[in-house]
């Protein structure tokens, strides 16, 4: 697991960025609190910046979180949480992310559910390939 976690690194956020939006890293400072990660996604016709603040932390000896908000955000969302958890189950390590968002209303929020859906579920093989030999 220490390896797992030792593995959430600039690295592999730039792994975990799908295809679009294109997402440049402009800063990565780790997975501490008050750690931030800023970075500028394109949609070819304009760029947005997003920043999010690690705002907590926990870690136990088969157990890791870190929750990450944002504090600069694209316009078509007000809030982001986003919880990674890592734990340990049996001889294999788990990764969860579990999101929660806001946009500027309802609709919105609702159609932007399944776009954060795929872009969640685009990231389980790459953990997978990058951890294998973690279980």
């Amino acid at each position: 697991m220490e390896e797992v976690i030792k593995g959430f690194d600039d690295k592999l956020f730039k792994k975990l960025s799908p295809p679009f939006p294109k997402a440049n890293l402009l800063r990565f400072d780790g997975s501490k609190i008050d750690d931030l990660v800023c970075l500028e996604l394109d949609f070819l016709f304009f760029k947005q910046k997003w920043a999010s603040k690690i705002t907590d932390a926990k870690q136990s000896d088969d157990y890791y979180e870190f929750v990450d908000e944002g504090i600069e955000l694209p316009f078509f969302l007000k809030f982001w949480k986003h919880r990674h958890t890592i734990y340990r189950k049996t001889d294999k390590t788990i990764i969860e992310d579990n999101i929660e968002f806001q946009s500027n209303n309802k609709v919105t929020t609702y159609i932007l559910f399944p776009f954060f859906y795929l872009l969640f579920f685009y990231r389980k093989p790459i953990y997978k390939r990058t951890f294998k030999a973690n279980g």
